[in-house]
């Protein structure tokens, strides 16, 4: 039972991180200037990363969650 939390992390963690970086990447396609005002560069900035990491926090866990659900559904035939 151990053993499976080893690769289960890791996959959070890459699955985290590759969704909150291609959350950034989405992002950047949005012209947030108008809406943010002038010589604000550091909090637009942070702005982005806590947006980035929000989005991209709950994609992964809807994916993490189908996938934990897609493995579970062999049992339900048992």
């Amino acid at each position: 039972m151990l053993t499976e939390y080893g690769p289960q992390a890791i996959l959070s963690i890459i699955s985290h991180l590759a969704f909150i970086a291609l959350t950034w990447w989405a992002l950047m396609a949005i012209n947030f200037e108008k809406f943010l005002r002038a010589n604000r560069v550091v909090q637009a900035r942070v702005l982005y990363i806590l947006l980035s990491i929000a989005i991209g926090s709950v994609v992964s866990n809807f994916f993490l969650d189908y996938l934990a659900w897609s493995q579970q559904l062999p049992l339900l035939l048992e």
